[in-house]
């Protein structure tokens, strides 16, 4: 595949993310599902707390693979042409922050709308890189959606968790896809309807980033901080 980066990069600054299909090799997107099936079979158990999981109306069970030593997953980590396409997105000195498989099970919230950290600081970002080991079809729910060009756009209003933004986009990635988006762009994905969803984040971040950049989440009704399983903000929506 060859990739024009500066147009990659140009519609990703204006945009906010950028998906491109067929990235990754379907054997190798099998190879890692396996993977990911083997962990969670019999062994789904959220480490997040109750309270999370109904406030948020975000209901997915995370995995650190490489946490692990489960050094298969190295191979994107090592993908030269994601390394190439990161560097022009970020600019030199990014550093990779953590790989996180993300499992949802049949009849689960999904995740509700979210910037993944705050946007006050506006250079203070991660940049989610997605990769999808099986396509995200309407049997199964769980698809992406976002709303173009909120990463400018300061902090997620508060309201409604799951409710519906004018000029949102829903995206139905097929295996071996790769989806940027900014860590401020405004996103969440739908309830799952089929057996599972699943897709995987190796999270990066551009040079001089703190490394608790996403210990703080912001919700539309609150922020809530992983790192001390606390709401550190209650967001009411404006009185109407």
């Amino acid at each position: 595949m060859n990739l024009d980066l500066k147009e990659i990069r140009d519609e990703f600054w204006a945009k906010g993310y950028v998906v491109i299909e067929d990235f990754f090799d379907e054997a190798l997107m099998d190879e890692l599902h396996a993977l990911i099936l083997a962990h969670f079979y019999g062994a789904v158990d959220s480490c997040l707390t109750d309270e999370f999981a109904v406030r948020a109306k975000t209901e997915i069970v995370p995995w650190f693979p490489q946490r692990e030593s489960v050094s298969r997953f190295d191979v994107i980590d090592d993908d030269a042409r994601l390394a190439a396409l990161t560097a022009a997105v970020l600019g030199e000195g990014w550093h990779s922050q953590y790989c996180m498989v993300m499992y949802s099970a049949q009849g689960t919230n999904g995740q509700a709308w979210h910037q993944d950290c705050p946007p006050e600081t506006k250079d203070d970002y991660n940049l989610n890189r997605l990769l999808y080991t099986r396509d995200i079809v309407d049997e199964i729910g769980g698809q992406l959606v976002l709303v173009p060009r909120t990463h400018t756009g300061g902090a997620l209003p508060a309201g409604d968790p799951q409710g519906v933004f004018a000029g949102q986009l829903t995206l139905y990635p097929k295996k071996g896809t790769l989806v940027l988006i900014h860590g401020h762009c405004w996103h969440r994905v739908l309830p799952v309807k089929g057996p599972y969803r699943v897709s995987t984040n190796y999270r990066a971040a551009p040079a001089g980033t703190p490394d608790d950049v996403t210990d703080i989440c912001v919700y539309r009704n609150m922020r809530y901080q992983f790192s001390t399983k606390r709401v550190v903000e209650e967001r009411a929506p404006p009185p109407s």
